[in-house]
């Protein structure tokens, strides 16, 4: 059973899995299909909060559940619950839970001085932000805890996702540069030269772990990133070369100029990326797609859902986390200086 199949990571786990041999239950808020998927795949409507709709969906038990939109203590406390109806279990985590040691993380960022200053490339055993329930990361600390502890009774794979990219994404990072260009905007600002990076995760590829994982059970912990981390302006490149247009960059050394003058969504001071040898080592895996091979089929996603509707109308998510990604007028204005 798949926890979140009609999410951004959902759609192409279950088509991976089906593939695969998998007899897949899909369930989802809305219990709907996606059009990859074979006839096969029982789709089911489930509202992750109710413990027993969850339990009357996996019913006498399953060899797999693989939840992708668990978070917190409680919702890890839901599965091992039910540990002795559940084979093994593939939960999504994230790279947020990192900590450089001292005490700097995804949580810091914003704060003075407190851009995490992590080895290059990260490896699992390195420090994590203590479990809580405060923020996003300590809650997805929280959730690995107790599956971790509980390991003997439900082997658990946890599979800490980058920068996620694709498809049906709420936080389509990517927007960024494919607005700009539909906008006509062929000349856009980069903090930091432009040499950021902050890793991401194919959908695709964490669907090709998840699968991999699903006929290996362990207790573990893996990053889930895609081979490369490239810089932003990298990003914007291939950006352009998909959409085939031309643009100017202008880089900046430091932070950016204001807000919303060359930050963009992937604009860290300091490196962000994360080895992927455990999971080499452990599953076999091997990406499924690079970066620059997945842009084509999330531009032209993008390019659909912005037509005939704002932006943050069409990414509410995105919209709250990045309010000032669009500001063209103080974009101009910092031009004209």
């Amino acid at each position: 059973m798949v926890i979140g199949a009609g999410g951004q990571i959902g759609r192409p786990a279950v088509a991976a899995l089906a593939r695969d041999g998998w007899a897949v239950t899909a369930a989802s808020r809305g219990g709907g299909r996606d059009e990859d998927w074979p006839e096969e795949v029982r789709a089911e409507r489930l509202d992750r909060e109710d413990d027993a709709a969850l339990g009357a969906l996996i019913g006498d038990g399953c060899d797999l559940v693989v939840d992708i939109v668990a978070y917190g203590a409680r919702h890890a406390r839901q599965l091992t619950a039910l540990a002795d109806r559940i084979g093994s279990a593939v939960v999504v985590s994230t790279v947020s839970v990192y900590e450089d040691g001292k005490g700097r993380g995804f949580d810091t960022m914003s704060e003075p001085d407190g851009s995490p200053q992590y080895p290059v490339p990260v490896r699992e055993d390195q420090p994590t932000v203590a479990p809580g329930d405060a923020t996003y990361s300590t809650g997805k600390a929280a959730l690995e805890s107790e599956l971790l502890s509980a390991g003997d009774r439900l082997p658990t794979t946890l599979l800490r996702a980058g920068a996620i990219h694709g498809p049906h994404s709420p936080l389509p990072r990517e927007l960024y540069f494919v607005k700009r260009n539909l906008d006509g905007r062929r000349r856009r600002v980069l903090a930091f030269r432009g040499e950021s990076r902050f890793h991401p995760s194919a959908a695709r590829n964490i669907a090709e772990l998840i699968r991999l994982a699903a006929s290996r059970p362990g207790s573990r912990v893996l990053n889930a990133c895609d081979p490369q981390a490239p810089t932003v302006s990298e990003i914007g490149a291939a950006v352009d070369e998909a959409m085939g247009v031309e643009t100017e960059t202008v880089l900046v050394d430091g932070p950016a100029p204001s807000p919303s003058v060359g930050s963009s969504p992937w604009s860290v001071k300091l490196p962000v990326v994360f080895d992927m040898g455990a999971a080499e080592r452990e599953l076999g895996y091997r990406p499924v797609v690079s970066y620059a091979d997945s842009l084509p089929e999330t531009v032209d996603w993008l390019t659909r859902r912005l037509s005939g509707q704002d932006w943050k109308e069409a990414f509410p998510a995105l919209a709250r986390v990045y309010p000032d990604l669009f500001d063209y007028a103080a974009e101009d204005a910092w031009f004209a200086t």
